[in-house]
């Protein structure tokens, strides 16, 4: 007898559009949401540093109009960014009764986005949330793509999904409040962007380096505002970065090894500091870009004082086998997005380990 075949059709058109809101207050961001999801049940995820800062008063917003909105709070930093972390913040849910049309709301940095992201991402097969994120890093990245997921010890995102957010609302009074070795981890991803896209942004990152770290208001309104139109343009074209997003990983591959060698005790803004710092040199050795182009990068990641060495305890060659475990590791070959001159980079380049040692400084 036959085997018999029978086809499941599943083409399907979805619409996942959101608008990022830039500049607006997280008072009013609470009026936006309330005007957009009345009905909805709450959450508010948030990390312990936040909590006392913004999350707080988003919730007496809500309270205000007669609404409470329970405030989850998990502990601050990296290493909180884990399976247990998502683990407990669904178990309070469920046993505040969430729902299917329920809305979770993330306050805070790309650890609480990322959390917040897989939670509504999993939980009950996938709720609405939105994003508020207070940091740098967060406003000018994390937030925007619906990248979401947890860390695993053996690499760093290797437990997640793509779950757009619904809205992202972002308040620029909130960097004031950043630590400034927060905010320039941040600047990382802002040089990141400029270097493989957009030269003209990486001459504006050059000339307003003083500007930039005092945190003048027009300044944070350039950076962030090119950083989300560059983003948002790519993420448009590729949202499950099956090509042309993977641009985004630059200073990455080394920079999530380095993560997870140190067990998610550095910030991630540093880590792909040092990252992009031995991707360009890897660029250069290669005769992928010059050598004047990868020192130009690393002279403007020291304007911010971003790290561009690995840290003394730590070689080149220990976190090769991190790489191998990459998400963008296929065929037992990681692939490198390298950097072609300022404002241009490549993605998909495989690179072997020889390859790396012979042109990187051990």
């Amino acid at each position: 007898m036959r085997p018999t075949r029978l086809p499941i059709r599943l083409r399907k058109t979805v619409d996942d559009s959101y608008d990022i809101v830039i500049g607006t207050s997280i008072a009013r961001a609470a009026k936006d949401i309330r005007k957009r999801w009345p009905a909805a049940r709450k959450f508010i995820i948030t990390d312990t540093n936040v909590e006392p800062l913004y999350a707080r008063s988003l919730a007496w917003s809500f309270r205000q109009e007669g609404e409470q909105v329970p405030v989850l709070a998990f502990p601050a930093g990296e290493a909180q960014k884990t399976r247990a972390t998502r683990d407990r913040i669904e178990d309070e849910m469920l046993a505040r009764g969430v729902t299917r049309d329920a809305l979770l709301i993330a306050v805070g940095g790309g650890v609480v986005g990322d959390v917040a992201g897989f939670v509504a991402a999993t939980l009950l097969r996938g709720i609405a949330y939105v994003q508020i994120p207070t940091t740098l890093l967060a406003q000018v990245d994390s937030s925007v793509g619906g990248k979401v997921a947890v860390d695993h010890p053996l690499g760093k995102n290797l437990l997640g999904a793509f779950h757009q957010p619904r809205m992202v609302y972002i308040d620029l009074a909130t960097l004031r409040t950043l630590p400034d070795r927060e905010f320039r981890a941040g600047m990382a991803e802002v040089v990141k962007c400029a270097a493989i896209f957009d030269r003209t942004l990486f001459a504006y990152l050059e000339k307003n380096a003083r500007r930039i770290l005092r945190k003048e208001p027009s300044c944070l309104r350039v950076i962030v505002q090119r950083s989300c139109e560059l983003k948002a343009a790519l993420v448009e074209k590729d949202e499950r970065e099956a090509g042309p997003r993977r641009l985004l990983n630059f200073g990455h591959t080394i920079g999530h090894a380095l993560e997870a060698r140190m067990r998610y005790t550095m910030l991630h803004g540093e880590a792909v500091a040092i990252g992009m710092a031995v991707e360009a040199e890897l660029s250069a050795g290669m005769g992928l870009a010059s050598a004047r182009d990868a020192a130009r990068l690393v002279a403007l990641l020291g304007l911010y004082a971003l790290p561009t060495t690995l840290p003394a305890r730590v070689t080149l060659e220990e976190l090769l086998p991190y790489t191998a475990r990459d998400k963008k590791a296929t065929g037992g070959t990681v692939h490198y997005t390298l950097l072609r001159r300022i404002g241009a980079a490549r993605h998909g380049i495989p690179v072997t380990h020889s390859t790396i040692m012979k042109h990187c400084t051990p």
